[in-house]
């Protein structure tokens, strides 16, 4: 579970995040919703560790973030920031194999184990077939995979990843949230994940957090955030929510968000 209090983000005169209580479960898919600027990046930057609140706290499993060393936090939380690196020359084996870094460190010495993590990981995520291509070279969601596979790697039992279906088409984007939600439902790591698509996230999310001007205004299961007068509150319009046939044996919303 993570635990924030008493959160303030402070920049150019005006709190971008003001938030005095929050809990979110680290064993859930938990997606961040809300309009530009609503400080989604700021809470992920916050809770993945890369950015310490001006004030108050944040906390996982009640271990303060700020008291982990680099490499400590890596071990609980491993994070897709929206601007990736670059990855040129690096082979998608060896991109994944950098996800090892907080188990081995530079000098480490490397064992079957880790090997056998990375071949995990690649299966998991479907690279394995192009394991020796350059993964710059790569479409976007064979690219994207490529990262999540990098962040299984890690073993870390949370992932945190900021906007990953931004770069993608409609095809992958679905794709790679399904990947996520069967990732969580088999082995239980957390993931949270901001989403610009609505839609997105009520297929796949299970849990919801949203933010307007730096303010959680709604945090729980995502059952409950189907709520046209809510989700029309949130972001300003009119939204209506139409039925949408799913598979009978699929836990996933029918509901689909249209904009009137």
């Amino acid at each position: 579970m993570f635990e924030l209090n008493n959160i303030r983000m402070h920049r150019d005169g005006r709190d971008i995040l003001a938030i005095e209580t929050l809990n979110i479960k680290s064993d859930a898919l938990t997606v961040v919703l809300g309009h530009n600027g609503s400080g989604k990046s700021t809470l992920v930057n916050l809770l993945s560790g890369q950015v310490a609140p001006d004030a108050g706290t944040v906390s996982l499993n009640g271990h303060l973030l700020t008291d982990l060393s680099a490499k400590g936090l890596a071990r609980e939380i491993a994070f897709l920031p929206q601007k990736l690196p670059e990855v040129a020359g690096l082979t998608v084996r060896e991109l994944v194999r950098l996800g090892r870094f907080p188990w081995r460190g530079t000098f480490g010495r490397w064992q079957k184990q880790d090997n056998d993590i990375i071949n995990e990981a690649m299966a998991q995520t479907g690279t394995l077939p192009f394991a020796d291509s350059l993964a710059d070279q790569l479409s976007g969601g064979e690219r994207q995979r490529a990262w999540v596979a990098m962040l299984l790697a890690q073993q870390s039992p949370v992932l945190i990843l900021d906007e990953p279906t931004s770069a993608l088409d409609i095809s992958h984007q679905y794709q790679l949230m399904a990947l996520l939600a069967d990732l969580n439902a088999r082995t239980g790591c957390g993931i949270i994940v901001i989403l610009h698509d609505l839609n997105l996230a009520l297929r796949y999310a299970t849990d919801i957090v949203a933010l307007k001007q730096g303010r959680v205004v709604f945090n729980g299961p995502s059952r409950e955030m189907l709520s046209e007068a809510q989700l029309s509150e949130l972001y300003g319009t009119d939204i209506k929510l139409i039925d949408h046939p799913v598979p009978a044996a699929s836990s996933q919303s029918n509901k689909v968000a249209v904009v009137c």
